[in-house]
């Protein structure tokens, strides 16, 4: 064991880190300061929390409220590269890290801590994440991760270990699901979904309605951005979170946002999880109706390429570094156009765009009709294809010589 005086743990108050506390102590002979973030998990996540991480053992408890900050900095920011991990995931788990670890080293500063900890397990992303974190901003912090030093592997070895030492915890050895919650979304692991030809029955779900239980009715919901930011929902100005919060509401109440997906994890193997993004899902297909209006073709083609490399960089915890500076830069220059209102109709698990407008639109109904016009020669295709296909051309020629 490393010679450390003070620990910054990332607590939570589950059963993993109830049982790190008294841990880091026993093996550690130091002093565990819990650290906990508020990324919009709900306030029954966070009550009692302080009193949970003393009577666990920790010298203090630090809750810290980041709820606007992620969702303004990190949340939105990732909207404007378009970034879809693996085509269907929106990155709920992975947008959260780097906020809270950040606030993390800020607190181990603060404290005068020598270390920090996570719970994370050594088969997950999250560990990459929150160490890749601390790397690029506490290089002189030592990183202590229990999953990769004890020799517990259940959740009845921990609780066995709680009782031993008369820790109360509200967990128990029944089976159940490894969720994670924020503003953005929640996700769901374990259990029967443990199996991919298991169908996920109506426990999993515990944010959204389910679709064949949505209202018969349709919603409809305007947004409204300016330059890349969602300012107004149905003309209402919020801020980044409260506008968030809105949308969840209304998606959620229609079946809006529902995954079911095989993921490659980061450290090699597959992992199957559901995850619920109600509001991400409305506002990222608003966002990217807008930009088709306002990006021409290339400039769409190359934001597309970005959104695709930043999907990695996202979920494999590079926020902290040159590349993902440089991807956001692109996306924001891009994002300057994206100025307007779109609606988005909800009905049955569906966010469907049926309305769009902007001032930098580039649609111009005198070019595209389908009917009589006085601005497009249609004489003027046949130049164009032929020199389009010219590579084409040559080529067939060439091989029509050859025979």
């Amino acid at each position: 064991m490393q010679n450390v005086k003070k620990i910054v743990l990332a607590y939570s108050g589950g059963l993993d880190t109830s049982a790190i506390i008294p841990w880091l102590k026993e093996n550690y002979g130091c002093e565990v300061v819990a650290f906990a973030a508020d990324v919009g998990q709900g306030d029954e996540e966070l009550e009692g929390l302080h009193e949970k991480a003393i009577a666990s053992g920790a010298s203090e408890c630090h809750i810290v409220d980041l709820k606007e900050e992620f969702v303004s900095e990190y949340i939105f920011p990732t909207i404007t590269t378009g970034a879809v991990y693996e085509g269907e995931y929106l990155l709920g788990t992975s947008m959260a890290r780097p906020v809270i670890a950040k606030a993390q080293v800020e607190i181990a500063r603060k404290v005068g801590a020598d270390a920090l900890c996570h719970g994370c397990t050594g088969k997950g992303n999250d560990q990459v994440r929150f160490e890749s974190t601390f790397a690029a901003l506490a290089p002189d912090l030592t990183v202590i991760a229990p999953w990769r030093e004890w020799d517990m592997v259940s959740r009845e070895d921990l609780l066995a270990y709680l009782a031993e030492r008369n820790i109360p915890t509200t967990a128990s050895a029944t089976k159940i699901y490894s969720r994670d919650a924020n503003a953005w979304h929640i996700s769901h692991e374990g259990g029967e979904l443990e199996d991919p030809w298991q169908e996920p029955t109506k426990q999993v779900w515990t944010m959204t309605v389910d679709p064949e239980d949505a209202p018969d009715t349709p919603k409809r919901v305007t947004l409204s951005f300016d330059e890349g930011k969602l300012t107004h929902v149905d003309g209402e100005a919020l801020s980044p979170y409260q506008a968030l919060v809105k949308l969840n509401t209304v998606a959620a109440a229609h079946g809006v946002g529902r995954i079911d997906i095989v993921e490659n994890r980061l450290v090699g193997m597959k992992s199957r999880g559901c995850y619920e993004t109600p509001g991400g899902t409305v506002l990222l297909k608003a966002y990217k109706a807008l930009e088709t209006m306002v990006l021409d073709k290339a400039a769409l083609k190359y934001r597309e390429q970005i959104g695709l490399e930043f999907s990695h960089v996202m979920y494999d915890g590079r926020w902290f570094s040159a590349l993902n500076d440089a991807l956001l830069a692109g996306a924001a220059s891009f994002a300057k156009k994206v100025t307007g209102d779109i609606v988005v109709k909800l009905y049955k698990g569906q966010a469907t765009v049926t309305q769009r407008k902007s001032p930098n639109s580039l649609y111009s109904e005198d070019f595209a009709t389908f009917g009589a016009d006085d601005v497009y020669d249609q004489k003027h295709a046949e130049g164009f294809i032929r020199l389009f296909s010219l590579s084409s051309r040559i080529e067939a020629l060439k091989k029509q010589g050859e025979q």
